[in-house]
């Protein structure tokens, strides 16, 4: 199959990339952050998330950054909804389209949700009736679909069960996360071909992390597939909570570097984009993850660095 012409990138930067950060990071950088990625061109940008900040303290925020940030015409500012509490809070902050989150497996559901695939599914019912309601789209994410912690390798057949589950609720698409980035091209591929077959390839979404440096491999095979649109992460924010020390979130400026080289159109500005990570970064106290934000940065210190 031939690559797509043009690829979709949700930069999940300033939720699911800050969220693990144990330094409180304020307002105000997360509103610059969102605003940089939009004037780099991205068009759809995970803003935060509405989940008890008992659970997750550095989306406490979140109704102050849906407030400040300035909304660009054409951008989209997709927020995590775990429940009909978390969705009624988006919606009065001004939320258009959210995120409901589940599992392929039974296991990292129980520990990470505290409750069975079916039962997630049972909690998102009165969610989707709300978003039906106010015209809200929703957006379905299924973890795990590479491999689990507890579990380890998870049957194809059971992501495509979900995932067709999500669809027949009612949502628009599906991320397909790898949350602890084992996932292979080989894997991939045989994913997908089992959840094509319940769901179009149009309406999914690869969400890859990067822990074993396969999240670039990962997403080209995707692309042999007819997959286009992806998430991302400026700087490559977020860390992987089951390997210490590990890289979490494929970075941004990586999968746009890839998508310029394979002539795949994007929209996205590299150069502000490699600002926008060497931004945060320095915000964070730290060097940007990603490999072309290095090697940009670096040939600019010697001379022309802009990569186009």
């Amino acid at each position: 199959m031939s690559l797509p012409r043009r690829v979709h990138i949700m930069d999940v930067g300033p939720r699911d990339g800050l969220q693990n950060e144990k330094q409180v990071i304020d307002t105000a950088v997360k509103v610059e952050l969102i605003a940089r990625l939009g004037a780099a061109g991205l068009k759809r940008i995970e803003a935060t998330s509405f989940v008890s900040p008992k659970w997750v303290p550095q989306m406490g925020d979140n109704v102050e950054v849906m407030a400040r940030i300035e909304r660009l015409p054409g951008v989209i500012y997709p927020v995590l909804t775990p429940n009909l509490k978390g969705f009624e809070a988006a919606l009065a902050a001004g939320a258009t389209h959210v995120g409901v989150f589940t599992a392929a497996s039974e296991s990292f559901n129980r520990k990470n949700i505290n409750c069975s695939i079916d039962e997630s599914l049972t909690r998102f019912e009165p969610v989707m009736a709300a978003a039906r309601e106010h015209g809200i789209e929703v957006r379905g994410y299924v973890s795990c679909v590479l491999g689990c912690p507890y579990e380890g390798a998870i049957d194809p057949e059971a992501v495509a069960d979900v995932s067709a589950r999500l669809i027949d609720m009612g949502c628009a698409d599906i991320g397909l996360g790898d949350t602890i980035g084992t996932g292979t091209p080989g894997k991939t591929q045989a994913m997908l071909a089992a959840v094509t077959r319940r769901v179009p390839i149009e309406r999914l979404v690869g969400h890859y992390h990067d822990t074993y440096g396969q999240a670039l491999a990962n997403i080209y095979a995707s692309l042999e597939m007819g997959m286009s649109r992806f998430d991302a992460s400026v700087g490559g924010l977020g860390g992987c909570p089951y390997a210490k020390g590990a890289t979490g979130n494929v970075a941004t400026e990586d999968v746009v570097y890839m998508l310029n080289g394979l002539g795949i159109e994007n929209g996205i500005d590299l150069d502000a984009l490699v600002d926008t990570a060497a931004w945060i970064s320095a915000q964070l106290g730290r060097p940007p993850a990603s490999r072309v934000a290095r090697a940009v940065l670096a040939k600019r210190t010697q001379g022309d660095g802009h990569v186009g």
